[in-house]
């Protein structure tokens, strides 16, 4: 698509739960494996630059193929569970596929690449290690590439593997570690690896592995589930030397392997250079502080950064005076539910730490410029880790919510520095942190929503002041018209989860001065000890990290609605936000009945009875007369409100239309639907691959109340040429007054169309194609969600005028991912 045309403004994702899948460029780019995507990231930006789609499994390893000269890389390699290696290059700015590397019969878990001069030409040599308990080495000469060799470990796996180049010479040594506990060196002698040495010490699966080169020698980084880290270094040994005829002096035990270059035959000594222990948990990760070039000499800095599930890093180095290797800094988590860290990478001047953990979560530490020995946690991308399910804009188009499989409801804003044009959007609070997969959401008011699980109760959640201030500050707005907002004046300060529970329970201003045990250190009670309460209000003026998500950025449920008999599906609220509507999930016409909430009494109005199976989504209409639902069972029903002639009468609805088996035009289930802005016509989209326009819906007087209303299609219908799991209606029409749709498909892509109202149509003309996202652009797996901002212009950047030429247009995707595109409209 034209890139003037659509832009993408925001992707949260997360890495994935794997230990090599995040890899940290000398060009200052950090890509990271994102469900069956691999993510390009820009610390110093902020913002996911890219996203590189061509794998059709869970992306498990990431690897940037250094330059000699350290200079940014141009190649990246990649190795999912589709059992597949992928090589990408980058050319004039845009990464693209150039490498295809199929072979291995199991998930690719390791990969390494490094350039090799042979005599025939320069070469690209790649090991990859995979679950079918194989290495397999590939070169690409030009652009063939082929498998040379496969080393077979028997029942054993290859955890990681590590590829460099023997200093002095361009052999290329590889190093893999598995569950044997041992470490193979393999020397490539006449085109094939050959193994020379297997290093034992380590006591427990070994994990991770990195070679570096530093005064002539080749130094091996291991670190194991023994909770230690051993450095080993590889050496050139002389062919003879009068001392090693001395039999008195002490020496470290040393072992030899001989390597045969076209020139000459070279000894070299593999010695234990020392042993770190410093972490009290498994060691998944470690990573030597990257070369530099200065004065035209490359120089390898001896700092070694390990990352370790006892939820810490720590960057060891020797001491200048005695050469003992020695802990220099340690940060990590304190606290909190989560796990420990799977990785770590250093930028590449050395400033930067970054660790990414279990939840996929990354953590990033600055060093502090005036002192050396300080980092400081800053700010960096995160998202869910597992389908986004659900997502929706506030009212007022400021910030968005989405609710995910991975059991959070995530809020995401953009943050306006002070006296900058910069504008990037950030998680800065997390609502609801569950014990059941989320599964739909609604917001009901500016600072209110509603959330349902794969459990039968609905939940309401409200905003608490310490929110209100810190989005305050963070997006720009004035605190005294977000507050107005929000009714009431005694708002709870935050929230927390209580030990042995799944409701969040606000926190007063009162229950903390409570907390604060009696001056003489006595406490009044046995529970007085142990405080309820994690919530510690934070003022905040940038977004916060994962430790305060966590933590200080709950909101607190102020209701749970009970009365469905399944999990709940789908849920949905009026534009008046008076009525809220729930579904679960039903395979009977019993169950399949639409619940309706009064917003102001939370009690039940009406249960609506119509389909047979599961209501897969709803949506009222934009004037709040209408309330749409679409089915598992291929019909959708549309239901009326009643004129309300006294002002405290609570609103009811009553069937108006809806379609059968006869006259549905859908053969499949129907995923989605939505209104015109206008509230005239509604979309619907299915699995059959067809999209259809249906109306007109009169809300006037003379409407028949009692009697059912036809209802037809008013388009041609539209084949997507695959499931449409998503549709939306943009909230305002085009110059030549089209309105603009957005259609998301089961495999990723999102297309737009605009569509005209005509009297013929059979044609098809009134549909009209502008375009789709690039593939760098679109989702990997099914859109869930499609919400177009409520008003024109972008949430950040003040153009909400009606003459802005913006529309923004958020997706949510079972790929993990949330992303936020800037649609031009008068460019459709």
């Amino acid at each position: 698509m034209a890139a003037h045309l659509v832009e993408t403004c925001y992707v949260a994702c997360c890495a994935n739960r794997t230990p090599k899948v995040v890899s940290w460029g000398r060009g200052g780019i950090v890509a990271y494996g994102t469900c069956n995507s691999v993510a390009l990231y820009h610390p110093l930006k902020r913002r996911v630059i890219s996203t590189l789609n061509g794998h059709s499994g869970r992306v498990n390893c990431v690897q940037w193929v250094h330059k000699k000269d350290c200079g940014p890389e141009s190649e990246l390699v990649s190795g999912g569970s589709d059992n597949l290696v992928l090589l990408w290059e980058e050319q004039d700015g845009k990464f693209s596929k150039s490498g295809h590397l199929a072979g291995h019969t199991g998930a690719v878990c390791a990969v390494d690449a490094v350039y090799q001069d042979t005599e025939a030409a320069y070469q690209l040599l790649v090991a990859s290690a995979a679950s079918d308990s194989t290495v397999k080495i590939w070169t690409r000469q030009g652009s063939e590439i082929q498998c040379v060799q496969t080393i077979s470990f028997g029942n054993g796996f290859v955890m990681d593997v590590s590829l460099a180049l023997l200093p002095g010479s361009s052999v290329p040594v590889l190093a893999c570690g598995g569950d044997d506990c041992k470490v193979h060196i393999f020397i490539q002698q006449s085109g094939q690896f050959q193994e020379v040495l297997s290093l034992h010490g380590h006591e427990d699966w070994i994990r991770g592995l990195e070679w570096t080169v530093h005064d002539g020698d080749v130094f091996l980084a291991s670190c194991a589930q023994d909770c230690l880290i051993r450095i080993w270094r590889v050496f050139a040994k002389p062919a003879f030397s009068p001392e090693s005829l001395e039999e008195d002096t002490i020496k470290l035990k040393e072992d030899f392997f001989m390597v045969k270059t076209k020139d000459c035959c070279t000894s070299f000594a593999v010695t234990l250079e020392t042993v770190l222990a410093g972490h009290e948990n498994l060691v998944y990760g470690v990573h030597w502080q990257p070369p530099f070039l200065k004065d035209g000499i490359i120089q390898q800095p001896m700092c070694l950064l390990s990352a370790s599930m006892d939820k810490t890093m720590i960057l060891w180095s020797p001491d200048e005076e005695s050469g003992v290797w020695l802990e220099q800094v340690r940060v990590g988590e304190v606290g909190g539910n989560t796990l420990g860290f799977y990785g770590c990478q250093m930028s590449p001047d050395g400033s930067m730490i970054l660790a990414h953990a279990f939840h996929g979560a990354l953590h990033l530490w600055c060093q502090d410029p005036s002192k050396e020995d300080e980092w400081c946690p800053t700010v960096v991308i995160s998202g869910h880790f597992n389908s986004v399910q659900d997502l929706g804009w506030d009212p007022e188009g400021e910030f968005i919510v989405s609710v995910s499989s991975d059991q959070t409801t995530r809020l995401y804003a953009p943050w306006r520095r002070a006296n900058q044009n910069q504008v990037t959007w950030h998680e800065i609070s997390r609502p609801q942190i569950h014990g059941y997969d989320m599964q739909c959401f609604a917001m009901v008011g500016r600072f209110q929503f509603v959330s349902g699980a794969d459990e039968k109760v609905l939940r309401v959640f409200s905003a608490p002041r310490n929110f209100v201030e810190n989005f305050s500050n963070i997006s720009g707005l004035p605190l005294e018209k977000l507050l107005a907002c929000s009714e009431g004046v005694d708002l709870p300060e935050g929230a927390s989860i209580p030990a042995l529970g799944l409701s969040n329970k606000a926190v007063f201003q009162s229950d903390r001065s409570a907390q604060t045990p009696e001056d003489d250190g006595q406490f009044s009670s046995v529970s007085a000890q142990y405080s309820e309460s994690y919530f510690q209000p934070v003022v905040l003026t940038e977004p916060p990290p994962e430790d305060h998500l966590l933590q200080n950025t709950l909101w607190p449920e102020v209701q749970k609605l009970y009365g469905h008999g399944y999990e709940m599906f789908c849920v949905a609220s009026n534009r008046a936000k008076t009525v809220v509507a729930s579904a679960c999930k039903a395979s009977k016409p019993e169950h399949a009945a639409i619940l309706l909430w009064s917003t102001s009494s939370w009690k039940q109005l009406q249960s609506l009875s119509q389909h047979s199976l599961t209501v897969t989504q709803m949506a009222f209409s934009p004037d709040s007369r209408f309330l749409l639902a679409v089915s598992r069972d291929r019909t959708w029903s549309l239901w009326r409100q009643k004129d309300e002639t006294l002002s405290d009468t609570e609103p009811c609805f009553t069937l108006y239309a809806h379609t059968d088996k006869n006259t549905s035009v859908h053969s499949r289930i129907i995923w989605s639907c939505d209104w015109s802005p206008d509230s005239t016509y509604f979309i619907t989209g299915s699995r059959d691959k067809k999209v259809i326009v249906w109306g007109n819906c009169d809300s006037s007087e003379n409407a028949a109340e009692s009697n059912e209303v036809a209802i037809r299609p008013r388009s041609s219908v539209l084949d997507v040429g695959e499931a449409a799991t998503a549709v939306s209606f943009a909230p305002v029409l085009s110059p030549d007054q089209s309105y603009i749709l957005a259609v998301g498909l089961e495999g990723g892509k999102i297309i737009l169309f605009k569509w005209k109202p005509s009297g013929d149509t059979s044609a098809g003309t009134d549909w009209l194609h502008c375009g789709e996202l690039d593939t760098f652009q679109c989702h990997a797996l099914a859109i869930k969600r499609l919400c177009w901002r409520p008003r024109v212009g972008r949430a950040g950047h003040g153009d909400d005028s009606g003459k802005s030429a913006w529309l923004q247009l958020a997706s949510a995707g079972a790929d993990h991912c949330v992303k936020i595109f800037n649609v031009n409209r008068l460019a459709l």
